[in-house]
């Protein structure tokens, strides 16, 4: 039987006083890749949020890897968030540090000593993410595509259960999207499972998964209606517009 990483049953999502998502129902298994899809505002980054402890679980039953989400302990996120890698749109890397430096600020923040050990880790995620030759550089002098797959590097330094990506192609021109999501479906398939928001809906095409989508402050599994090319049409119509 797969295991189950995330399962969310009849949950409620807030934004201050504001319901954003309600009878949210969700599950995530190992060696997964599931899309988050909706219009702007309608609640996939906030539910990203819940995920990782940043915004409170209302209503319902929430567990991610064991962690009851409606229960924690502000003093265990950290130990939850060490089990997730976050991919931002908008990068969030240290621009005074070059990207060695950015992954050994992470290394040492999660509890990592051995300075040999930390390189050959640095050296192995830069690696996988084709950017060897890159350690020196500072931030600024990277392309858009370039710091994404720096942001990903960090985010699997500490081989995490899952990843978290937000809008990851946001930022980038359809190529480089569409080389990041191949990269994402890769680490995918070598060990984390994978949610990912997007408003790329090409993206779900070339690179299927499961798919649920955000509207009307509800949550819906669509994976099976977009297999069928004309309900595809239709969906991405809906959330274009």
């Amino acid at each position: 039987m797969e295991e189950t990483l995330i399962q969310y049953k009849d949950v409620e999502i807030h934004q201050q006083e504001l319901c954003v998502l309600s009878d949210v129902n969700l599950e995530l298994h190992k060696g997964e890749f599931v899309y988050l899809i909706g219009k702007v505002g309608s609640g996939k980054t906030s539910l990203l949020k819940t995920l990782y402890g940043e915004l409170d679980v209302i209503n319902g039953e929430a567990e991610v890897l064991g962690y009851n989400m409606r229960t924690i302990k502000r003093k265990h996120i950290p130990q939850l968030r060490r089990k997730l890698g976050i991919v931002f749109q908008d990068f969030q890397l240290l621009t005074d540090r070059t990207v060695y430096n950015n992954l050994e600020f992470v290394l040492q923040a999660t509890g990592w000593k051995n300075k040999q050990e930390m390189k050959e880790r640095i050296e192995e995620v830069l690696q996988l993410v084709g950017m060897s030759n890159k350690g020196y550089k500072y931030p600024n002098e990277l392309s858009g595509g370039e710091q994404q797959r720096i942001v990903i590097a960090r985010a699997v330094l500490n081989s995490p259960e899952i990843i978290l990506a937000d809008e990851p192609t946001g930022n980038l021109d359809v190529d480089t999207g569409k080389a990041i999501v191949e990269l994402l479906h890769d680490i995918c398939k070598s060990g984390s499972s994978v949610v990912m928001t997007t408003h790329n809906l090409q993206l779900l095409k070339e690179y299927p998964g499961r798919v649920y989508r955000c509207v009307d402050h509800h949550i819906t599994d669509i994976t099976d209606e977009y297999k069928s090319p004309q309900r595809a049409i239709e969906i991405d119509l809906n959330i274009d517009n």
